[in-house]
């Protein structure tokens, strides 16, 4: 059989791979993530390069492909695909709507702020919302996630439990066997930021960032920012509100992690992985909720067993599969821009 993986960001695409990975008896392909209709025309006029759409997100994703060798169908388009496995459901492509779909949690997910909130009582586009409305399309037939917490928290939301799978997933489920890496500076503070404002929310940058040089309280404060930041201008405000802060935006964080004293987080997903290194944190997100989300620990099995999902997937007959998707192709302001 052949299966599709969607990637999107260097993460999505490297939990891809290790999914895929546990299914080489089948032809397994990759594409960048991609959009139809007026969307891919924006992408393609460049106005979307802060999104896994383009930009940073898809130069990345497109060379971690190459380098490794895979087999790369770019749009899904040379093959007809018995499964489709994706990082992201703010996107259904035309040409997988009629195709079994596993949908797989790539990390931490937004607030339900203004947006959220929009976008479920205008039916507006999924993507104006981000990660918030993971899920929200039900047009997949079994979505994998981290944990237990979030399966409960996806349900609350509106999707369908039945078809929620706890299965942990990918890059975060072996957080306390984290290898040291070649960082060299030691128990700092690190900082790990959000793309709040490239993801059209509000943030008062500077009071995030004089709020961090009062935790650091004297000790040496490095920044590390989310790749789809807008670099330049995150890097004039550290240099103006922590002179002296060290400042990347490339790079494993993971031994960035490891080697820091404390750790200082927005909404990210790292905050999993400080967590469970014993770091001292400060984040956004309650302690309490936080532990309560945390992706289970199975020792770097997750990939093997989403894989054992989209075998039961694929071994389940396509009649079925439609009868029980049960999804309005067309019923959002969304869905008529893809065209």
């Amino acid at each position: 059989m052949k299966i599709l993986f969607i990637c999107g960001s260097l993460n999505q695409t490297t939990m891809m791979h290790q999914i895929a990975g546990e299914l080489n008896d089948h032809e397994c392909y990759f594409t960048t993530y991609y959009a139809d209709g007026v969307i891919n025309l924006l992408v393609k006029s460049g106005l979307l390069k802060s999104t896994i759409l383009g930009g940073r997100h898809r130069h990345d994703s497109l060379k971690y492909l190459t380098e490794h060798n895979l087999p790369l169908d770019i749009r899904g388009i040379r093959h007809e695909y018995d499964l489709v496995v994706t990082g992201s459901d703010s996107i259904i492509q035309k040409n997988i709507r009629s195709r079994r779909i596993v949908l797989v949690q790539e990390g931490m997910t937004e607030p339900e702020g203004i947006a959220f909130h929009l976008v479920r009582a205008l039916k507006l586009p999924r993507w104006m919302a981000n990660t918030s409305v993971m899920g929200l399309s039900n047009a997949f037939d079994t979505f994998c996630v981290a944990s237990y917490g979030y399966k409960e928290l996806f349900t609350r939301k509106g999707v369908r439990p039945e078809k929620l799978i706890v299965t942990g997933i990918p890059n975060f489920d072996n957080l306390d066997n984290i290898k040291p890496g070649k960082f060299k500076y030691k128990d700092y503070v690190l900082v790990a930021t959000t793309p709040f404002r490239e993801t059209m929310r509000p943030e008062i940058r500077p009071l995030f960032i004089r709020k961090c040089v009062e935790i650091a309280h004297g000790r040496q404060l490095i920044f590390k920012l989310h790749p789809m930041e807008n670099v330049r201008r995150a890097v004039r405000e550290i240099r103006l509100y922590a002179p002296g802060s060290k400042v990347f935006w490339r790079g494993n964080i993971n031994p960035m992690i490891l080697n820091a004293e404390t750790v200082i987080t927005q909404w990210s997903s790292c905050t999993f992985v400080a967590m469970a290194l014993g770091k001292e944190v400060y984040s956004d997100l309650d302690s309490q909720e936080l532990r309560k989300l945390m992706p289970i620990q199975n020792r770097g099995t997750s990939a093997v067993k989403i894989a054992q999902v989209c075998r039961m997937v694929m071994n389940t007959p396509m009649p079925l599969i439609l009868q029980r998707r049960q999804v309005k192709q067309r019923g959002s302001l969304w869905d008529q821009f893809q065209i």
